[in-house]
């Protein structure tokens, strides 16, 4: 039976979305190469857990200010071309990273400024990426598949990537791995350039930027089922998200590891989201992952505390194995949530709103979370993120029926009941 009949991989039987796939899948690996050597690259330049958790910052806050602007901008532009230019520069960014590190010339000052360039580039190429995964799919019913199967991808990238960075920056230093995550950036364009769309139907008729900015934020502030998503997003980037940022403090000060131990503690987190993944890319339809995402958003936060009381390497590793399970477990819900739920004409915005309520508030959360790290010790830090984790998901979890009720209709509405 062909992978693509089988309900988890029904989104790959669109040759855009198989190719789009597939260069994802490289580039991504790329990407968490890169991430977990810029962790250990600037704790070893400073060792400091607040200039670490400030470099997350200054790579993530441009998503806060600017992403809710671009989601009103890609309403009148291409999507294709903008994610081809955003990749692009993504691809420079690792490049010069990478001649830095490599020549010795690389300092704390260089890393921050090229961290902020690369957050105004992910303001505008994060949304494009989630409202340009419909564009896709050749039929509708298999968009949550997609959701689903992306995750999968960056959470098997997230497992394969951190091993690589963990055996290069001990064999040849943190710049082999800016590199290679350079070059991944090829094969994301080489997918894009070779995707057969529909020419996209930019109107330019649509209401005025303010006016459509200001009905996007109305809209989600109005249907409670969104609106209490993107909260609960926002409060686990904010509480919860942060433990990626401490993971150098953990593996060097508190397991007494080095960059090995650092890479299987990011790959067994990644492994626990790829299985959350295939999980939820299993599942026929999003009717009930509502229920799913508070379920999950409470074990995260109980096994995430858990997490930060573990002393021993072996069970740190098993426990943040349920820390990724439970976390992507809550933004694949999320995600697909949203996407099923929304009204098609403010996709690009309502979907600019849920980078800003899961990337945006990530920096803030890096920020605080190293600064109450320096003070009262990251493994107090993480115990505190994981109970508010557990009390978000109550909440949710309580105010389910309502939410069910105001749902439902739509659901109708398009078959999935």
């Amino acid at each position: 039976m062909s992978l693509v009949k089988i309900g988890a991989f029904s989104a790959l039987g669109s040759r855009n979305y198989r190719l789009f796939f597939t260069g994802q899948g490289i580039s991504l690996t790329g990407f968490w190469i890169q991430r977990v050597a810029m962790g250990w690259l600037v704790y070893r330049l400073t060792d400091s857990a607040f200039l670490l958790g400030a470099v997350d910052f200054a790579s993530q806050i441009p998503l806060l200010f600017l992403s809710t602007f671009a989601g009103v901008l890609m309403e009148r532009w291409d999507l294709k071309r903008l994610m081809v230019i955003c990749q692009t520069l993504c691809m420079v960014h690792a490049g010069v990273l990478a001649g830095l590190t490599l020549t010795g010339a690389v300092n704390y000052i260089h890393v921050l400024a090229l961290g902020v360039l690369l957050g105004v580039v992910n303001a505008f190429e994060l949304p494009a990426r989630q409202t340009f995964v419909i564009q896709l799919v050749d039929r509708p019913e298999d968009l949550g598949n997609a959701v689903a199967l992306n995750s999968s991808l960056f959470n098997v990238a997230r497992l394969i990537g951190p091993s690589v960075a963990g055996f290069c920056i001990a064999a040849f230093g943190e710049g082999i791995c800016f590199g290679i995550n350079s070059a991944c950036y090829l094969a994301t364009l080489a997918a894009l350039m070779a995707l057969r769309l529909r020419p996209q139907e930019v109107s330019r008729e649509r209401e005025p930027f303010w006016e459509g900015f200001f009905s996007g934020i109305s809209y989600v502030r109005s249907f409670l089922p969104i609106r209490d998503v993107l909260i609960s997003l926002a409060l686990l980037s904010f509480a919860g998200l942060p433990y990626l940022v401490l993971l150098p403090i953990f593996a060097k000060e508190i397991l007494h590891g080095g960059p090995t131990l650092l890479g299987l503690l990011t790959g067994a987190s990644g492994l626990g989201a790829l299985a959350g993944s295939i999980r939820l890319a299993v599942r026929k339809t999003p009717v009930g992952l509502m229920r799913v995402m508070a379920i999950s958003l409470s074990f995260f936060g109980i096994s995430l505390a858990a997490f930060s009381l573990s002393l021993w390497a072996p069970m740190s590793i098993l426990l943040i194995v349920a820390v990724g399970f439970g976390m992507v477990s809550v933004l694949v819900a999320g995600n697909t949530v949203i996407q099923t739920l929304v009204d098609e004409d403010k996709r690009s915005r309502v979907m600019s709103f849920y980078v800003v309520s899961l990337t945006g508030t990530a920096p803030i959360g890096s920020l605080v979370a190293g600064t109450v790290a320096s003070f009262i010790g990251a493994r107090v830090t993480l115990a505190i993120g994981g109970a508010v984790c557990l009390l978000i998901g109550l909440v949710l979890l309580k105010r389910g029926d309502l939410l069910w009720s105001l749902a439902e209709p739509i659901y109708r509405e398009k078959g999935l009941i």
